[in-house]
């Protein structure tokens, strides 16, 4: 099982609307590095769910529940989308602040590419996240 983290704006689709929704399908990426982590995920894989411009932190985690196909918003047909469904939310959001002091976190994707929407978590970052946001060591 792999580890990631995907980001999205709360104004445009939040960690609650997710969780109402009860399953979703991760589209729009436009980055080919990020494309390129949405082609690696596999059913299973457990993410991060972030809030980006507003909260900066993590908020829930969610699993993979299909993997890389085509996203028809995509006119070119190079990039593709995932399925996630909500898992838990976390019980302390783990802010970017903290992410940025904490010397495990700090190494994280999502600090050295802070543009990249969707980014691999390693083991232990996942896991010392995990201990942070206060939730059983979700898939690790």
């Amino acid at each position: 099982m792999a580890f990631w983290l995907v980001k999205s704006e709360p104004f445009k689709y939040s960690w609650d609307k997710f969780v109402a929704d009860g399953r979703t399908h991760w589209d729009g990426v436009r980055n080919h590095q990020a494309a390129n982590n949405l082609k690696a995920m596999r059913v299973g894989d457990q993410a991060f769910f972030y809030h980006s411009n507003e909260g900066l932190e993590i908020v829930g985690i969610a699993e993979v529940v299909r993997e890389a196909y085509p996203d028809p918003s995509d006119e070119s047909g190079k990039f593709v989308m995932v399925d996630l469904k909500p898992v838990t939310p976390v019980k302390v959001p783990v802010t970017l602040q903290q992410m940025k002091q904490d010397p495990v976190l700090s190494q994280m994707q999502l600090i050295k590419q802070s543009r990249l929407s969707v980014c691999p978590v390693t083991p232990e970052q996942w896991a010392h996240a995990c201990r942070l946001a206060g939730v059983e060591l979700a898939g690790a």
